[in-house]
């Protein structure tokens, strides 16, 4: 049994205490990711734009856990806006729509007021 855990080097990571993925053998879970941009902590105010940005950042967790998006076999939306969703289905369809990975949309609140969607997936490497 492997286990690596894969950083952002996010201060949330930091502050709260998680990882930003767990890869267990052929298993690799990414935690909750938003649209904030790492490299200079910021966040756009646009949905779509922060579901763009999102998903960049699950590829590089992806990466450093040596997969990709082809490997994704679930995928959890969280927003706290439900009407905000279908404006989000074009970066969805972009980045999911050949994959068809399990999925199920949940609308909470997030943890800062300034993310408007919050993305998990698990993956499994073949």
């Amino acid at each position: 049994m492997t286990r690596k855990l894969i950083s952002s080097d996010s201060d949330f990571e930091k502050r709260i205490g998680y990882s930003r993925a767990v890869v267990q053998d052929n298993w690799v879970f990414v935690s909750g990711t938003t649209g904030f941009d790492y490299n200079n902590m910021t966040i756009s105010e646009d949905v779509v734009e922060q579901a763009e940005q999102t998903f960049i950042n699950i590829i590089e967790a992806l990466q450093k856990a040596e997969a990709s998006l082809n490997d994704i076999v679930r995928v959890r939306y969280i927003l706290p806006n439900t009407d905000d969703f279908e404006k989000c289905w074009p970066v969805l369809q972009k980045y999911l729509g050949e994959i068809r990975p399990a999925a199920t949309m949940i609308s909470a609140a997030l943890a800062d007021q300034r993310m408007k969607i919050e993305i998990e997936v698990t993956a499994f490497k073949a």
